[in-house]
Parts: structure tokens; C-alpha cells; sequence
């Protein structure tokens, strides 16, 4: 049975399409797995008498010919997706309780594509945070360890913790994510796997809890860039009922990964490589550039002036955006009610007792960014910066293909380290960042190990729509590394 879970999702694909296998045994299998492996917290919900009956089904569709792109696949859905049925709680005890009567649009696609769901997948609260030590339920653990200290538990990044986790852990072939300012690659390059937010636009946010409406957007977390691939290329489309979808036909993802990348100019902006930046890191990334030279491309520095102020440009965006959306969670409709004297007094005791501290500071800044005398000072001020920083991206892209950077500025942290100062666990978003304000597609995916035995990735940045180049690009760095990462014990 374990043999299954390490399969890619490509691979047991293949093996479903070939009969070497049955969607009920891969379901049993990773079944299995979740349950070895509940120490690490991947999931809030677990669904396993739900999935065995979807397998069954698939078994059957795949025996009539009428079997999806997905069918008889084993995934995790973040609980950020709301679930018809099955409990989605945004790791938040605000929706204690909260059972959606109707299924997100990205979590529907995948379910018509045939991917069986195990469960939802823990997150920090609401999205908000970079370890998921934010979550309600505890957070979720990374299945890496150090060599010089392997009983020290790490973090799996954030906000996609879980579904990083799980990934990496094999108790899924594939998970959703979703990224506001990184929260689908930073967690993919601390777990070793890779992870795209597509092009703004790209997925339907319909049915996802929002956080950052203007930022938000969902994507897939695999082991392989040809899984990631395929799991978009189900996730995406069009969506009348999100008026952010955009209406283009949906690529052949996969049919991307042609191997041949010769020709193709790779930016690389100098800006990324802040005083300080960790010698691991730089390291990696010359790795990866010497990677895509020896495979016909051409290295180009670039500029992108205006990357040092994405930082505080999205921590005035986002939080903002934050405190309109969560203003509908009051204990008054749905989740945690606390009773008061008066309706004012049961709001302020229902989000008092239902949000945790990293979700009420964010509230708290973004309140006080729109607050009058304080919007054109603030938030006006960083909607003009945000567009700057776009127009960076444009006319870089004039030039060159693809962007490479780092993912990350570190490899993943410790459960009880860098958690004093809410800034310093704002940084790990540094390099992620730029790409979300922008909206464009960016990719992380693993280029090796740290001193300690830890993953490093590396990011790539493609063109509005573009994703085609990114995974083509992707997919020939993967080559290139040569190597499967797969955490010991795994």
C-alpha cells in the first residue's frame, strides 16, 4: 500500500488509466497515510468514508470510458474553499460550526475533473500569517527536519501550511492552495514541493473565504511541476459568478513541458539580492541560473526599482482589504456567537472570542489605513505604489521571458522561533510579494538543500496568462536538479 502514496500524481494517473490500479486502493492507501501521520496536523477535517465512495464512483466512470482528467486522484482542499456538506472553518473559530450549502467553483472543477477530496487542510487563520501558527486548531507541522537538531519541530510556511505538509508527508498526490502574498510558494519551497499562484484571474475566487479580494487567488501544490500542471489545468476557467475571472480558454498546461527552453531570456533582477541575503540562498540561485544557461537560455540582469517598497505597499493593501471583508463575520448569521446586553455588545464579544491576535492586528491596520484623514495618506498612497511596482514587471518583460528569484529568504523555521515581532514573520514574504501585487503568475519549486539538510526554492515570474513558459521553464530546472526531495521517515 505505501508504495501507492509515493507515486506522483502523474504517475498514478497513468497506472489508473492502464488498470495497474483502482481509485479505492490509491484511496485506501493515502487513507492510510493520513492517519500515520496525524502528528503533523495537515488536516482540520478528515473525510475518508466520503472519499471511499467517490473512488468507487471513479472505478466505475473509469470502467464506462467517461473518467475525468483527475478521476480517482487523492487531494487535499485547504479550508479556505468552501465545501458543500463538509465543514469549512478558515482555521477560524469565528466559523465554528459553518457547514457551506454550496461548493467553491475551484474545489467544484476538481470534483468534476473525478479528484477525490480527503479533507480540508489546516491554514493559518484566515489566510493571515507565514507558518501557520495562526491557525485556530494548532498549527500544522513540517515533515522536514534539521540533521543538526532533528527533534526540533519546524514550520511548513504559511498561509497553505497544511496543504504543504500533507503534500510533502504523501498523504496526498496534490492539494489546493491559495496565495495572497505568497502563501501558496513560500510554504512549497520550506516543505520541498512545488506550488504556482497563477495570473490573477486565472481561478475563480467564488466560494474561497476572501482575505485580500484584489489579491487573492487560488493554485495547486504538488511534488512535480508536470502535477501542478495538470491539477491548474482542472482548477481553472472561467466563472460568470466571480467578476475577477477572466474569460480565455483554459491551456493544455501540460503540453507546456516540451523540455526546450533554448532562446528564452530569464531576468534576473539585481534588487533581489538584498545586503544580508543568506549565502544558501544566493547559492541556489546561481545554481538554477548556471541550470538554465546549460540549457540554451540567457541570463539577463534586470531592474525593478520599486521592489523595496512591496513590502509595506502590501501590508496597507491587504489589510485593508481585509478588515471590509471580515466585517460580514459578526456572530450574528453563521459560526461563533457570544451573547451581549445588546447587539453591539454581541458583535464586539462574537469577534473578540472568534478572531485570534494576528487576524485582529490585521483588521486593526487595515480599519486605520481607510479611516478618514488616513486613506490618501495611506492607502491611496500605496494603490499608486502598487501600480509602480506593476509597470516594474511590464517593462521588464519587455526584454526578457521569465523572472528568477528566490522563494524564500530562509529555509524553514523553527515552531518557537521568529514569532516576537509580527514583522520579522512578515518578511518571509519579501520576495513573493512584488509578484501578488502585480498579479502575475509565479512559480516555486525545490533546487536543493540547505546546510542542515533543509529545502531551499526557487521562484520563477511569467507573463499575465503566461503560466506555458513558467512550467516550461519549471520543468526544465526540475531535470536539471535531478532529485525527488521526500523528507526522512517519509
Amino acid at each position: 500500500m505505501s508504495e501507492l502514496t509515493h507515486l506522483t500524481l502523474a504517475e498514478a494517473r497513468d497506472r489508473l488509466v492502464k488498470g495497474e490500479t483502482s481509485a479505492v486502493e490509491l484511496t485506501r492507501a493515502h487513507i492510510a497515510q493520513v492517519e500515520a501521520k496525524r502528528h503533523l496536523n495537515a488536516f482540520i477535517t478528515e473525510t475518508p468514508e466520503r472519499a471511499l465512495a467517490e473512488a468507487e464512483a471513479s472505478d466505475a466512470r473509469r470502467r464506462q470510458g467517461t473518467a475525468g482528467a483527475m478521476d480517482g486522484l487523492p487531494i487535499g482542499v485547504k479550508d479556505l474553499f468552501c465545501t458543500e456538506g463538509v465543514r469549512t472553518t478558515a482555521a477560524s473559530k469565528i466559523l465554528d460550526g459553518f457547514v457551506p450549502p454550496y461548493e467553491s467553483t475551484v474545489s467544484g472543477n476538481l470534483k468534476k475533473a473525478g479528484a477525490i477530496s480527503l479533507g480540508k487542510l489546516n491554514l493559518d487563520e484566515f489566510a493571515m500569517g507565514s507558518s501557520n501558527k495562526t491557525s485556530a486548531f494548532g498549527p500544522a507541522i513540517n515533515p522536514w527536519t534539521r540533521r543538526s537538531d532533528p527533534a526540533a519541530k519546524l514550520v511548513p510556511g504559511g498561509s497553505s501550511g497544511g496543504s504543504a505538509a500533507a503534500v510533502a508527508a504523501r498523504m496526498v498526490l496534490g492539494a489546493t492552495g491559495t496565495d495572497t502574498g505568497g502563501s501558496i510558494r513560500q510554504p512549497a519551497a520550506f516543505c520541498g514541493i512545488t506550488g504556482i499562484k497563477p495570473t490573477y484571474g486565472r481561478c475563480s475566487r467564488y466560494g474561497i473565504v476572501a482575505f485580500a479580494s484584489s489579491l487573492d487567488q487560488a493554485g495547486p501544490m504538488a511534488r512535480t511541476v508536470r502535477d501542478c500542471a495538470i491539477m491548474l489545468g482542472a482548477m481553472a476557467g472561467f466563472d460568470p459568478k466571480d467578476s475577477t475571472s477572466v474569460n480565455l480558454k483554459v491551456p493544455d498546461f501540460e503540453a507546456a513541458l516540451t523540455g526546450d527552453i533554448r532562446g528564452l531570456k530569464v531576468g534576473i533582477p539585481r534588487e533581489y539580492r538584498p545586503d544580508g541575503l543568506s549565502a544558501e540562498i544566493s547559492d541556489v540561485w546561481e545554481k538554477g541560473i548556471a541550470w538554465l544557461k546549460d540549457a540554451g537560455a540567457e541570463p539577463v540582469e534586470i531592474n525593478l526599482p520599486h521592489t523595496k517598497y512591496a513590502l509595506p505597499t502590501y501590508y496597507i493593501v491587504a489589510p485593508a482589504e481585509a478588515s471590509s471583508n471580515l466585517a460580514r463575520y459578526d456572530g450574528l448569521r453563521f459560526g461563533q456567537r457570544v451573547p451581549g446586553k445588546s447587539l453591539d455588545e454581541m458583535y464586539a464579544k462574537s469577534r473578540a472570542a472568534g478572531f485570534g491576535p494576528e487576524v485582529r492586528r490585521r483588521i486593526l491596520i487595515g480599519t486605520y489605513v481607510l479611516s478618514a484623514g488616513y486613506y490618501d495618506a495611506y492607502y491611496a498612497k500605496a494603490q499608486k505604489v502598487r501600480r509602480l511596482i506593476a509597470e516594474d514587471f511590464r517593462k521588464a518583460f519587455e526584454t526578457v521571458d521569465v523572472i528568477l528569484t528566490p522563494t524564500a529568504p530562509s529555509p524553514a523555521f523553527g515552531l518557537n522561533e521568529n514569532t516576537d515581532d509580527p514583522v520579522t514573520m512578515w518578511l518571509n514574504d519579501v520576495f513573493t510579494i512584488p509578484t501578488s501585487l502585480a498579479g502575475l503568475p509565479g512559480l516555486s519549486l525545490p533546487a536543493g538543500l540547505s546546510s542542515d539538510g533543509l529545502p531551499l526554492g526557487l521562484q520563477l515570474i511569467g507573463r499575465p496568462f503566461d503560466e506555458e513558459t513558467v512550467f516550461k521553464v519549471a520543468g526544465v530546472m526540475e531535470s536539471a536538479a535531478g532529485f525527488d526531495l521526500s523528507p526522512e521517515g517519509v
